[in-house]
């Protein structure tokens, strides 16, 4: 993997496990939430968005707002099942199992319909990262709280593989500027929402008062971190990318050991001693 590509998905990571974290504090929020930090997100990168566009103009057509719509429709159904996996079972399994199914279909999306060729050591670099998350995040629970976060997990992973794949081809072949197309998807996703949550004001008061700090850390670090993992996409394969991402699970898991006081340490550093070593076969690997 390009260096440059690998420093984009590292940086992305470390600000992937810190929004979900907040959004893991936040999951009483719901759907509310979701609008709060969508509209947050489309004021607080406005004038970024705009310096962007300024910098380096788009090319204007009806692909444009088109493929906005579309990765904005999946990432509202992603961010609201996300939230309600984390109201209903425990973030120790739907964050890895929401992360280990995405990188893994994105992968046989990727070679499917790219025909992206990621080489035997990229392959089994991915399926080490997947393992190592599968370790993490599959331990001690019980009842419905399980079947629940196996559940949305795995939706949400589904929901992230297809947002993915789309992602790489508007920034790639469509050449899109990533700042701008996860501006538009915000902005996408809070006029969907508005309806919903502007018919309960007064549970948006209870979200921003009693999450107010949650609210605005996921409207700053979220996008943050999927525009670096857009600017990747430049530079590398979606094959490569999508899996080397998850190095987020291994600095999810110890901020849910040390800030969530969460069980299992052995286990789950195991696990991330699995997904470290198939980053590195990842950041060796050629497609």
């Amino acid at each position: 993997m390009d260096p440059l590509a690998l420093l984009f998905v590292a940086a992305a990571a470390v600000c992937h496990a810190v929004w979900n974290l907040y959004a893991k504090r936040a999951a009483d929020g719901g759907p509310v939430f979701v609008w709060l930090n969508s509209v947050a997100s489309a004021v607080i990168y406005l004038p970024v968005m705009l310096i962007a566009v300024v910098l380096s103009p788009p090319q204007w057509s009806w692909m444009l707002p088109a493929a906005m719509l579309v990765t904005a429709v999946l990432h509202l159904a992603y961010s609201v099942v996300l939230q309600r996996g984390y109201q209903r079972g425990d973030m120790s399994v739907v964050y890895p199992l929401a992360r280990g199914t995405g990188p893994a279909l994105s992968v046989t999306f990727a070679i499917v319909v790219f025909g992206e060729r990621p080489g035997l050591i990229g392959i089994l670099g991915a399926a080490g990262v997947v393992l190592g998350i599968l370790i993490i995040g599959l331990g001690r629970s019980s009842g419905t709280r399980l079947t629940a976060g196996v559940g949305y997990g795995l939706v949400t992973g589904v929901l992230i593989a297809s947002y993915t794949v789309w992602d790489a081809w508007a920034v790639g072949p469509l050449a899109i500027s990533p700042i701008l197309f996860d501006w538009g998807n915000n902005l996408g996703r809070g006029l969907m929402l508005a309806p919903y949550a502007l018919r309960r004001r007064d549970e948006i008061r209870r979200v921003w008062r009693r999450h107010r700090t949650a609210v605005l850390v996921v409207a700053t670090i979220a996008p943050a971190a999927y525009i670096l993992v857009l600017f990747a996409y430049r530079y590398a394969p979606v094959s490569l990318v999508a899996p080397a991402r998850e190095l987020s699970i291994v600095i999810g898991s110890v901020f849910a050991w040390l800030l969530l006081r969460e069980p299992q340490a052995g286990r789950r550093i195991t696990g991330a001693a699995v997904v470290l070593l198939g980053v590195v076969a990842l950041a060796a690997a050629r497609g």
